[in-house]
């Protein structure tokens, strides 16, 4: 395991400002995207917004848990790379790109289709170009997932996983305690307005069958856990037996030490929404597997001062140095 060089700004030492800061106070770059739209075998649909022409190479990104392309820290990693060379395509996870889509469920922590059609859509249409993936949060353990399980056919080059759950239990029971609880509520109540505009959005449009299928969840106002919600609500309409099931199956810990491909995985310590024993030990990861952890930097935050006295979002630049420099 390598302890991390990162250092962090020295008034966002806090765990909870690190996390809290970029999404209340950063102003996101403006960037002028191509959005595609790629149609799924099941008769649903996801969005990628593609950014810059860099010859280097393309990175595919992927965001977290209620996240978007427009996620500060998906926008801001689109701006690095394209100074550095890449071409970036930021996927949208079904109903994340601001339509509903067209399925009673969407996505969830194994739910690896999309992000595998977007890279065959990619690879046949360059066969021998440099790719690389970047996964958030849940989306890093969506990512993991799928490298697992495609270990032995992927094609690509690198791959960077930040602060992953990897294991579900772990983040469950975490934002149940203490300041955490301020991430679960707004989360869960960002996927309950979600499922509710989905209900809506199905009736207008005759989507009946799938309308249903939320319907049949029944009230869902009183769930306040992930463990509630992940079990009434995501187990239910993904075809998990519960909970339990959906964590196991989809907890990207022990599926690890199948990854072919150079991976960096980049965790903090002091991470609000999961405790240090979830971070894996050498044994659990692979060869190919680079662990890189940091005292501080919360979740996805990782906000150090730059030497001009701005504020630095390390991850715009240690991430590109990965790509760059150590994935050879």
């Amino acid at each position: 395991m390598a302890r991390s060089t990162f250092v962090p700004a020295k008034w966002l030492g806090n765990a909870h400002m690190q996390t809290l800061w970029p999404f209340a106070f950063r102003k996101p770059p403006i960037l002028y995207r191509t959005r595609e739209r790629f149609n799924t075998p099941d008769g649903d649909f996801f969005d990628v917004d593609w950014y810059g022409s860099g010859e280097k190479g393309t990175v595919i990104l992927i965001h977290g848990l209620t996240g978007s392309s427009s996620s500060r820290y998906i926008l801001g990693l689109q701006q690095a790379l394209d100074q550095q060379g890449y071409t970036t395509a930021a996927l949208n996870f079904r109903a994340c790109s601001g339509e509903s889509n067209l399925k009673a469920g969407s996505y969830h922590a194994g739910f690896t289709d999309d992000i595998d059609q977007l890279y065959q859509a990619i690879r046949s249409k360059a066969p021998a170009m440099s790719l690389y993936s970047v996964g958030f949060s849940l989306g890093g353990n969506i990512m993991l997932n799928w490298l697992s399980e495609k270990a032995d056919t992927l094609e690509l080059s690198g791959s960077v996983a930040v602060s992953v759950p990897f294991k579900l239990s772990n983040c469950a029971d975490k934002v149940d305690q203490g300041m955490s609880r301020i991430y679960r509520y707004h989360l869960i109540s960002e996927m309950k307005e979600k499922l509710a505009n989905k209900i809506t959005f199905f009736n207008a449009n005759n989507l009946l069958v799938e309308a249903k299928k939320l319907e049949d969840l029944g009230n869902i106002n009183h769930i306040k856990s992930f463990w509630e919600f992940d079990n009434d609500v995501v187990a239910r309409l993904h075809g998990f037996d519960d909970v339990h099931d959906y964590y196991k199956k989809s907890s990207c810990i022990a599926k690890l030490k199948n990854i072919k491909n150079k991976t960096l995985l980049i965790q903090a310590l002091d991470d609000p929404f999961l405790t240090p024993s979830v971070i894996p030990k050498l044994t659990e990861i692979s060869a190919s597997t680079q662990l890189e952890v940091t005292e501080k930097g919360g979740h996805v935050g990782f906000i150090s001062k730059a030497k001009n006295g701005q504020l630095n979002y390390w991850l715009e630049t240690r991430i590109p140095f990965f790509i760059e420099n150590e994935t050879g």
